[in-house]
């Protein structure tokens, strides 16, 4: 199984292009569109619905094959790797480390991000404008070599074949894809993964109990004056971490119309032309603008507190030296290749303007972070590894 439409794969220009090729077939379940119509998003406080795409509607069946294929370690080039393995329930899905590692160890110049609340999202990975969605998205840790993630390349075929053979994924596939005569296909897939990971919704926090369910206990004053100071023209943060995920780059099924924001931090400026380190220059390596040098992302803030280090390097340790950098308008290092005053950058956004806070400030501002984290909801079974194995 799985050779006759080994991808649905199409490589047009340089775009992908997910397309299956199998035929309808009759089966005795309900059919995808009655199993859209019984979905519910069930959604915690805070949060709206996410959108989805038109050709992958979602049903619990997908949901569940694609929490079976995050954790599947026969995805990897030596099945001893998953999407889990990068992104623990128990870490708000990263992994805790400042630079991913891959299948075979290879260490990546980035960070993991969190999946919490990913479904949101108007792009996806640190800084990508190409990559729109997570069936795409997938892609890339799947198949990339430059780094090796999983490192499932031209072994895609035989390992789609293995999990035919499985009683357990032929009662999944045929359950999530009933119309198909062979479900078992790379886009199927890529499909029931992203089906999965848009389930994982973060909300029903102090902070959405206080603002969003008019619980006027949820929040300690700590956490309001923090708030107040998140959402000052004196810090300024609100602009790239607005809204009810705490994003810029966030849209809903409501969301007239989509924007991707990109933003430089001040976190290296190596020259009076704001130069990052070659090793990671962000959006400008795709679109090759210079004022996209240091362009990253703004990262949802929900479950800040559980997703040390930060940036997209990992190069700060902690929620302290996060406030420190942008206290001080950017990141100064005073030796090394790295050396340079962020502050001084001609590229950084102009809402990094720099600041002072008080020692009081500055635990109201952690009480803040801490009233937008929800650990419990990262212990739903939902979203655990149907294997067994602990994280």
């Amino acid at each position: 199984m799985g050779a006759a439409c080994p991808s649905g794969l199409v490589v047009v220009g340089v775009a992908l292009v997910l397309g299956g090729c199998a035929e309808p077939k009759s089966s005795s379940g309900p059919s995808t569109a009655e199993q859209a119509a019984a979905f519910s998003w069930d959604l915690p406080i805070g949060l709206s619905e996410p959108p989805v795409p038109d050709d992958n509607p979602m049903t619990d069946a997908k949901v569940e094959l694609g929490r079976h294929l995050f954790y599947e370690t026969r995805l990897s080039i030596n099945n001893t790797t998953s999407c889990g393995s990068c992104h623990l329930p128990s870490l708000s899905f990263t992994d805790g480390l400042a630079h991913a590692e891959g299948a075979t160890g290879e260490l990546h110049r980035r960070s993991s991000m969190s999946l919490v609340n990913v479904a949101y999202n108007t792009s996806y990975t640190w800084a990508n404008n190409l990559v729109l969605d997570l069936e795409h998205q997938a892609l890339g840790p799947l198949f990339g070599t430059e780094p090796l993630e999983l490192g499932l390349a031209d072994l895609e075929d035989d390992r789609l074949d293995e999990l035919a053979e499985d009683d357990l994924y032929v009662e999944l596939f045929t359950d999530a894809f009933p119309e198909a005569d062979d479900p078992f296909t790379l886009d199927a897939l890529l499909k029931a993964l992203a089906s999965f990971e848009r389930t994982i919704l973060v909300g029903d926090t102090p902070y959405d109990r206080y603002y969003y369910g008019g619980d006027p206990d949820a929040l300690s004053q700590e956490a309001r004056d923090g708030a107040a100071l998140f959402n000052s023209e004196r810090l300024e943060c609100y602009h790239c971490h607005g809204g009810f995920n705490l994003s810029d780059a966030t849209a809903t099924v409501d969301t007239p119309f989509v924007e991707q924001t990109f933003h430089n931090n001040g976190l290296y400026s190596l020259d009076d032309s704001g130069s990052y380190p070659a090793r990671d220059q962000g959006l400008i390596e795709l679109t090759g603008d210079p004022r996209d040098m240091g362009a990253f992302k703004a990262p949802s803030l929900r479950n800040v507190t559980m997703t040390a280090p930060y940036m997209h390097d990992g190069s700060v340790a902690d929620l302290d030296g996060v406030l420190d950098h942008y206290a001080a308008g950017g990141r100064t290092i005073d030796s090394g290749a790295d050396a340079g005053v962020g502050a001084d950058s001609p590229l950084k956004s102009p809402f990094l303007i720099g600041f002072e806070l008080t020692e009081a400030e500055r635990a109201a501002m952690h009480a803040f972070f801490e009233s937008l984290t929800n650990e419990d909801a990262l212990l739903d079974e939902r979203f655990a590894d149907p294997f067994g194995r602990i994280y």
